[in-house]
């Protein structure tokens, strides 16, 4: 694209240094209108600044949208995500991967309302979300225009961006003068960081990076225990009081914080191709997982329960993709909502110096039968010889396969 094909641009806006030198930089490139959408997704930041550094770069206060998005994300992205109990490549929860469909979503939707052609968001050429945030861009308005910066500026150091914005009178935090020491994204679920110090796989994460947990070995010698209502597979109820999506997710952060929970140093396949070394923080995420885990082993059926984790990968690679508005999610996510219909009751939960230690499980719709189950003499019958015929014709073909080497000599 080039000047005057851009009339206005909806730029995700989180306030900072790469974000307001996108903005002058759009405003410059492109000599477009610039509306600006900053995002709150519980990532413990005053968003007001944002606003004020918009204005500051001349958006007009009709141009500035800033949006309270924490209950939305929770119970519209977050909870169905963990109703299919989602870990990418068997550990990432995938906090920064679900945020970015929401946040799209958003700027479409403002995009739509103020007349605006294109969108522009941050990512760099070499990460996933610039995948997760065009996906989306065009599933849910394929003729929308798209300016990626990252991919398009001249600009290949942080003392060029430093320059540019002091030539526009962009203000610069003294800790934005050098090179970062690392990168962070946050949101209500989680905490990532990558970058710099975390480049050396080899070395380990040092402690200052660490933001929403406390060191597990400084966590409190006496467990905590919890309980978690789950209601059709969605937790509802902390220690039986009832909560909001966003405040049961942040009442979970709290607990896990406290108790050393949720830290993860992984290195993961990004979707461009490349290995990419990070750590996660995602303490109430980490509980969540469990509990419904727990409840789920006496609702789910195992045949239910066995299909569900055999479609999870596929699922947890998805979103971790950005293919969240894909056909295929639906159809995946579809199948794991009726399966969740049963999926109510109350989980025990122990809490105890990084770990999550399930202890207790009850629900009225319980297929777990004592009865059936006890060694003692139970009331259900249940005849041991029905286990010789069972065993018999599950046994045949390996009979047969025997049979087959014997004759061989083999």
């Amino acid at each position: 694209m080039t000047t005057g094909d851009v009339k206005k641009v909806v730029l995700a806006y989180s306030g900072g240094l790469d974000t307001s030198i996108i903005l002058k930089w759009l405003q410059t490139t492109y000599a477009c209108e610039v509306v600006t959408f900053t995002a709150d997704l519980g990532q413990g930041e005053e968003l007001e600044p944002a606003r004020q550094k918009a204005l500051l770069l001349g958006i007009k206060p009709k141009n500035i949208f800033i949006e309270d998005l924490r209950e939305e994300f929770v119970r519209d992205y977050v909870f169905p995500m963990f109703r299919a109990n989602a870990l990418y490549e068997g550990q990432y929860l995938l906090g920064t991967s679900i945020a970015r469909p929401l946040i799209a979503k958003r700027q479409i939707e403002i995009a739509e309302k103020v007349g605006a052609d294109a969108v522009s968001h941050g990512s760099t050429g070499k990460g996933n979300d610039q995948v997760r945030y065009e996906l989306a861009y065009y599933a849910l308005k394929p003729d929308i225009k798209i300016i990626a910066p990252w991919r398009e500026w001249e600009f290949r150091s942080r003392e060029k961006l430093i320059e540019f914005a002091e030539q526009h009178q962009i203000p610069i935090a003294k800790d934005k003068r050098g090179e970062a020491p690392f990168s962070i994204d946050a949101n209500l679920l989680h905490t990532s960081s990558e970058g710099k110090v975390l480049e050396d796989p080899a070395q380990m994460v040092p402690d200052y990076v660490y933001s929403r947990t406390i060191d597990p070995e400084q966590a409190p010698d006496k467990a905590t225990i919890i309980t978690v209502d789950f209601e059709r597979g969605d937790a509802v109820a902390i220690d039986g009081k009832r909560l909001s999506p966003a405040a049961l997710l942040a009442k979970l952060n709290e607990l896990g914080r406290a108790n050393g929970i949720g830290r993860l140093d992984l290195v993961e396949n990004r979707f461009v191709g490349i290995k990419s070394r990070g750590m996660y923080e995602t303490p109430g995420g980490t509980i969540l997982l469990q509990a419904h885990r727990g409840i789920e082993q006496i609702t789910l059926d195992k045949g239910a329960a066995h299909l569900k984790d055999e479609l999870m990968p596929k699922y947890a690679e998805l979103v971790y993709n950005g293919l969240w508005f894909s056909p295929e999610r639906e159809m995946l996510q579809a199948a794991i909502d009726h399966s969740q219909q049963w999926v109510s009751g109350r989980v025990t939960l122990k809490l105890y110096k990084g770990n999550v230690i399930l202890i207790g499980r009850e629900s009225p719709n319980s297929l777990y039968d004592q009865d059936l189950v006890t060694f003692e003499e139970g009331k259900v019958a249940y005849d041991h010889r029905d286990a010789s015929g069972f065993i018999r014709l599950n046994g045949l073909r390996l009979r047969a396969l025997a049979q087959r080497r014997k004759k061989l000599g083999l």
